[in-house]
């Protein structure tokens, strides 16, 4: 009997997560434009406030109506992110030493313990010294990672960022073109990584940003593509999600993945 309510209560969570979720879909769909603004970013704060916490759910498992929706809540969390990140970008690229005013991001801290904790994997089982070079496919107009680690794990490692969008890499680079040592490491590139292959093969890390393919189909043909043209030994760092998190960003199959062990 306690199994029997636990379940109950456990598809009852999920029943109320899923029509949460939906309510602030509707209302971010009516949106007029997802630029920064008070209610644009309450609206956010709730829906990841409502996924953050641990839940079982799996969203591959909905019906068809809420599968439809987290696509293009997906979509639009993309979009707003990007917004987001191109308005403090621009703010903290006004300073004299824009690297100095990072924390100005309101979700820095976040940035900061990702990359301690990818930075902790990776040295604990992966490299015995730090990578000479590393890429980065979707670094956007506030590359925080490449930043972060550049700046506080891998201090003579030379940062590659790659980003479709040439906007967002005029901004990227106007962070740290003053900067005396980052301006010497960090480098960026217009393309669509479907279109680098030999230089890949120069980089021993390859990190890939979450919002890039935003269709499993689309992220399975990046994956494949890193792995036609990744030297033999080189590692990729994916992100993805699980649980309630799947509702804002892309969920990575371990199937998807063949060219890498």
């Amino acid at each position: 009997l306690l199994f029997l309510s636990s379940c109950v209560n456990m598809g009852c969570q999920e029943h109320l997560l899923v029509e949460k979720v939906c309510d602030i879909y509707e209302q971010i769909s009516k949106l007029e434009n997802l630029n920064p603004s008070n209610h644009v970013n309450s609206l956010f704060t709730q829906l990841v406030l409502t996924c953050m916490p641990p839940c079982p759910i799996d969203v591959s498992k909905l019906s068809n109506r809420v599968q439809e929706i987290r696509s293009k809540l997906i979509k639009l969390c993309g979009e707003a992110e990007g917004l987001l990140e191109s308005h403090f970008s621009t703010l903290i690229g006004s300073y004299e030493n824009p690297i100095n005013h990072l924390t100005f991001f309101p979700y820095y801290s976040n940035y900061i313990k990702l990359s301690h904790l990818e930075f902790t994997m990776l040295s604990k089982h992966c490299f015995t010294q730090p990578p000479n070079r590393v890429a980065f496919v979707g670094s956007g107009p506030l590359p925080l990672t490449s930043l972060i680690l550049a700046s506080h794990h891998l201090k003579t490692t030379f940062f590659h960022n790659y980003d479709i969008d040439p906007l967002a890499n005029s901004k990227a680079l106007r962070l740290v073109s003053s900067h005396p040592d980052l301006s010497k490491r960090m480098f960026f590139h217009t393309t669509d990584i479907m279109n680098v292959t030999d230089n890949l093969k120069e980089c021993e890390v390859v990190f890939l940003a979450a919002l890039v393919g935003m269709s499993r189909r689309k992220k399975a043909n990046v994956i494949d593509h890193l792995g036609k043209h990744m030297a033999p030994g080189a590692l990729l760092v994916l992100r993805s999600a699980h649980g309630a998190r799947a509702f804002l960003y892309p969920v990575i199959d371990p199937c998807d993945i063949q060219e890498f062990e």
